[in-house]
């Protein structure tokens, strides 16, 4: 895979709103469904090479913490208010989240932002890491980290597929689940990984 295509594609891409009930096709510009106030957060999508293969690294939330217990996402949270942007807030939740230093992250560009059911405006900020890489995980609120074949996510043979009934009105709509050594990659996690796919450069 070539990074820079991929950066270049990152950065010249049009972002804009999606929500995880989002039923548009890529390339649709009308008006999406929209949440009262979405917060600002953001994620950090680390991409790694590991004996030439790209991974992405995902972290399981624990049952304890208050949203989204046990599920599978991408480290990152909500900004607080003296966040210089959606990149410092990736960064500075990563760290605290799995110990990665913002020193050693290479940030690529951005995805669509995505706005949750929980009613967050989620930036997907997309980035390289060295690997492997020391990680220090916040037993409070992760239970593991694990990384993700891009190439196995790439295959739609891959995938489990459910239909459920939209929060707003609208189509049913197709949810994906990724079921991984025991993990279940699915939501607006999962909405995050098609996103990326779109961009992702093929051989």
């Amino acid at each position: 895979m070539d990074l820079s295509t991929l950066r270049d594609r990152l950065n010249s891409r049009a972002t804009r709103a999606r929500s995880e009930w989002d039923t548009r096709a890529p390339g649709d510009q009308t008006v999406a469904p929209t949440v009262e106030a979405p917060r600002p957060a953001a994620v950090l999508m680390p991409l790694y090479l590991d004996h030439g293969v790209w991974h992405l690294l995902l972290t399981q939330r624990t049952d304890t913490v208050s949203t989204h217990k046990g599920q599978v996402a991408f480290p990152g949270g909500r900004a607080d208010p003296e966040d210089r942007d959606a990149v410092h807030t990736a960064l500075r939740e990563t760290e605290e989240e799995i110990g990665l230093a913002p020193d050693s992250v290479d940030v690529l560009g951005y995805l669509d932002d995505l706005i949750t059911v929980t009613r967050y405006r989620v930036t997907p900020v997309v980035a390289r890491i060295e690997w492997p890489v020391p990680l220090r995980l916040s037993t409070h609120e992760l239970s593991a980290v694990f990384g993700v074949p891009v190439d196995w996510l790439a295959d739609p043979a891959t995938r489990v597929i459910e239909y459920r009934d939209p929060p707003v009105p609208g189509p049913r709509l197709e949810v994906i689940h990724w079921p991984y050594n025991g993990f279940d990659i699915w939501g607006a996690t999962a909405r995050m990984i098609l996103n990326l796919l779109d961009v992702w450069p093929r051989p």
